[in-house]
């Protein structure tokens, strides 16, 4: 279940990526443990605030009328997004941590039964995080209304229960470890991510 309602093309979001250089190429390993040549690392982005702002911008579009009282994104790569929607949706933004590998609310951070939470994150293969984060929001009682994310790598396969709402699909190459190619040719995997332990981002 998709939604597209965005100011921005998806060559246009593709161009901010590449004059940022947050596409990156090489040998990576992702969060969810394969390997690829290429990285979508959104940081990159997301450093130039007026970047930030129009890509939040163009995804708060897809849920304007949705009745949004609060977005929430999983740190770190979701922290900035949720930022920025919830500015551009005139809304509180807030993020989930892990504690002890557990996704939480911490620094004082409440979430109200009733309320309609959008979830947002920077990039989804996997979507194993943005999970974790709507079994927060359902946790408190709170309605999670949809799912907003910068880059979709998930070639149609992530599945929320809710709308789904993505600037921009591309499709990656990865391989398992085992049967990795750059593996095969001698060349050193780089985990470009935040988190040192895969857990199925």
């Amino acid at each position: 279940m998709t939604v597209s309602n965005t100011s921005l093309s998806p060559e246009e979001v593709l161009n901010l990526f590449k004059e940022s250089e947050a596409l990156l190429e090489g040998h990576f390993r992702l969060t969810s443990g394969r390997h690829s040549r290429q990285y979508m690392q959104c940081a990159k982005v997301l450093q130039y605030p007026h970047h930030a702002a129009r890509l939040g911008e163009a995804l708060a579009e897809s849920f304007r009328d949705q009745g949004i009282d609060l977005v929430i994104g999983p740190a770190m790569g979701g922290i900035l997004v949720a930022h920025e929607v919830g500015k551009a949706l005139g809304t509180m933004a807030i993020f989930t941590e892990r504690e002890n590998g557990e996704m939480k609310l911490r620094r004082g951070f409440e979430l109200q039964p009733g309320m309609k939470v959008l979830v947002v994150e920077d990039v989804i293969t996997t979507g194993g995080s943005v999970r974790e984060v709507i079994e927060v929001v359902k946790s408190y009682g709170a309605e999670p209304v949809g799912v907003g994310v910068l880059v979709n790598r998930s070639g149609g396969k992530a599945d929320f229960g809710v709308p789904l709402a993505s600037l921009l699909e591309i499709e990656i190459e990865s391989f398992d470890p085992e049967s990795c190619p750059l593996c095969a040719q001698g060349i050193p995997a780089i985990k470009p991510g935040s988190r040192a332990v895969p857990t199925g981002k």
